[in-house]
Order: C-alpha cells, then structure tokens, then sequence
C-alpha cells in the first residue's frame, strides 16, 4: 500500500485506507465498499461503540474537506473546495470500469438518496473522481453516473483530469494513492458535512440504511 500524507486513527485506519483490487465477482447485493473477498485487503473489524455518533464509521480526528480541481462531465474545471464549500459531500475515489467495487458502492449512495426526503437529498452532493483517467474520459463518466442518478433530485458529479492531478488529489483527501492503472484503489467513501470536516466514513460493513441515517444527520448538524 502506497503511504498517503495523512492516515486515517487509530481502528479506522485498518479498514478504511485499505485498497480494493476488484475482481469480476458479483456484487449486486454487496454493500457500499466491500472490503472482504478480494485481493490487496482483509475484512474489516469492529470500531462502533457506546460512544459512537454513526452508523459509519467515526472519525475521531475529523479530515478537512480536500482541494484540489479536475475536469467535470462537461469538459470544465471543477474546484472540489470551492463548488463543494459548506455543503454536505460525499467523495468516493474509483473508476468506471470496475466490476464490484465501484458499482455496489454507487448503488448503495443512489439507494440511500431514494430513501431521504427530497429536500434533504437536494442539500447533498456525491462526487465519484475516477482512479483510471487514462479510460474515463468526461463523457465516459457522465454515462457511468447516468447509470445511477438518473431519478435522484440531484446529479452526481464525475471528476477526471491527468494522471498527477488524480494523484494529487487522493492524497489531498487523505486516502492513498491507487495502483495497478487505478484498479487499486481506496474503498473508503468519506462524508463532509456543512463545517466542511468528515466526521464519518463509509466501508464494506456499512449499508445503504447506514449511509442514509447519517446523511440525515449531518445535514441537520
């Protein structure tokens, strides 16, 4: 694994910075995440206790939202601080063509969409910034996330750009770099809140139900 310039404490840290190499295995019914059965990284462990805030996983020392920018679906530069600024944000680090891992994360973060309020789910946005820009060109990204937001009341937003911005902003985010042409790749998926920290994260152990009560929490922080 490939160190990253910050690390996520104490338990976290030997689920969520693992890196999934995803395998041609199904995953439809598979949670956010999977961090089990398959190669480069091992189950997870219990980190939830008396004290926990989340049905996610809590964060002790809380990341900063990240900077950096990449190109949009629609070929313009996006500034991921900027646009994202003091509203609720889910990031998760992938790419397009992966068979598990991605997908079933996606699927997850759609499903929790359709399971809040509309009102609620308008105040969020989910940016997926691919690991493999050498494949995912903007229009092969729009096509992907059609795939998931198409009836969410709000659009995912897809981020590319050249292979040292993608690095650069792993890093920024705190997970660490993808390997192996981006196939390699974090399965952490990181939430911002509206004072632009991630108190919580979202891995293999985590569901759809999961990722949706702690949307609603963090919106009504």
């Amino acid at each position: 694994m490939t160190s990253s310039t910050r690390r996520l404490p104490g338990a976290v840290l030997a689920v969520g910075l693992l890196l999934g190499a995803c395998s041609a295995a199904d995953a439809d019914d598979a949670p956010a995440a999977a961090t089990t059965g398959h190669g480069g990284h091992s189950g997870g462990i219990a980190v939830e206790g008396p004290d926990d805030r989340y049905a996610g996983l809590d964060l002790p020392d809380p990341y900063q939202r990240p900077s950096f920018t990449l190109t949009d679906t629609t070929g313009a530069a996006y500034d991921f601080a900027e646009r994202t600024a003091g509203r609720p944000t889910l990031l998760f680090f992938g790419y397009t063509t992966c068979p598990d891992i991605c997908p079933a994360t996606m699927a997850d973060v759609a499903l929790a969409f359709r399971r809040l309020d509309p009102a609620v789910a308008e105040q969020v946005q989910m940016v997926f910034v691919t690991t493999d820009p050498a494949t995912d060109t903007p229009e092969a990204l729009a096509e992907y996330l059609d795939r998931f937001d198409a009836d969410l009341p709000v659009s995912f937003v897809g981020l590319t750009g050249d292979q040292g911005s993608v690095d650069r902003a792993q890093l920024s985010a705190g997970v660490p770099l993808a390997e192996d042409s981006g196939r390699l790749h974090s399965t952490l998926l990181l939430l911002y809140g509206g004072d632009d920290q991630a108190q919580v994260a979202f891995d293999g152990g985590n569901t759809a139900a999961d990722i949706a009560g702690d949307i609603e929490m963090v919106v009504g922080e």
